[in-house]
């Protein structure tokens, strides 16, 4: 195994396992910074036992690199590998992942996610899917670096320059759209006419009365241009979770 695809894949089971993001980033950054080495240079470095010192490359990402060079699974990745194996259910389990045949919500390191749109590409093809849509978010939700119009048309000329390298598999452009206070979308008209799919959401004032939050939902589901409500309760179990939105039900889905 060579070095670069040894730390590409810890990186991709640690980001399966739910590890935190600074430790999947940690692998990539060093993938990148050995994959622009010289074949003799990277050797020479493992040798004399210079790799740390090279920007992004630390004493775990160095044994990593080290061991794979020697010829032999690292230690840290075959570890990950065994944890990785638990098997599907049985029966059921396997049948649904025969199903799947994408993701249609998926947010890349250009808003907050954790992983460049590449690697997430690759990983969705790896697993055997056909498609993924990418829906980073919209201007208006800055605390997840929502993209502007202007990051919004290069993420587009992104997309289609790597659907060129990766066909048959193709990316879908995307957003997730904020659901404005009157429920109009929060992205130019003709920019979520260039999309693929359009997931529309709620990120402000969830707790607002049921009678304003039906009529904000019912503006935004009656847009043309939304192709997807997304979390339409707004609701989180998890940590110190919160109360789903209140809101006529049958009127939105009417």
């Amino acid at each position: 195994m060579e070095p670069v695809e040894a730390l590409e894949r810890i990186a991709f089971l640690l980001e399966r396992g739910r590890a935190p993001t600074y430790r999947v980033r940690a692998f990539r950054t060093a993938a990148e910074v050995i994959a622009n080495l010289a074949g003799p240079e990277l050797e020479r470095r493992a040798d004399d036992g210079s790799l740390e010192s090279l920007k992004g490359i630390g004493p775990k990402t160095a044994a990593v690199i080290r061991e794979a060079l020697a010829g032999t699974m690292p230690g840290y990745l075959q570890r990950l590998e065994e944890e990785a194996r638990a098997p599907l259910a049985e029966g059921a389990g396997s049948r649904l992942r025969a199903l799947l045949r994408g993701d249609c919500h998926l947010h890349s390191d250009w808003s907050d996610g954790g992983s460049p749109i590449e690697a997430m590409g690759r990983a969705a093809r790896e697993i055997g899917h056909e498609w993924a849509v990418l829906t980073d978010h919209s201007p208006r939700l800055t605390i997840a670096r929502g993209l502007s119009p202007e990051r919004l048309r290069e993420q587009l000329d992104v997309v289609a320059a790597l659907n060129e390298q990766w066909a048959p598999f193709r990316l879908l452009t995307g957003i997730e759209c904020d659901i404005l206070d009157d429920g109009s979308l929060d992205q130019e008209p003709d920019l979520l006419d260039r999309l693929d799919v359009v997931v529309i959401s709620v990120h402000s004032k969830l707790r607002m009365d049921a009678a304003a939050m039906t009529r904000r939902l019912v503006t935004a589901v009656s847009n043309p241009r939304a192709d997807v409500l997304g979390h339409c309760t707004g609701r989180l179990v998890t940590g110190r979770g919160r109360p789903e939105s209140r809101f006529d039900a049958a009127a939105v889905f009417a």
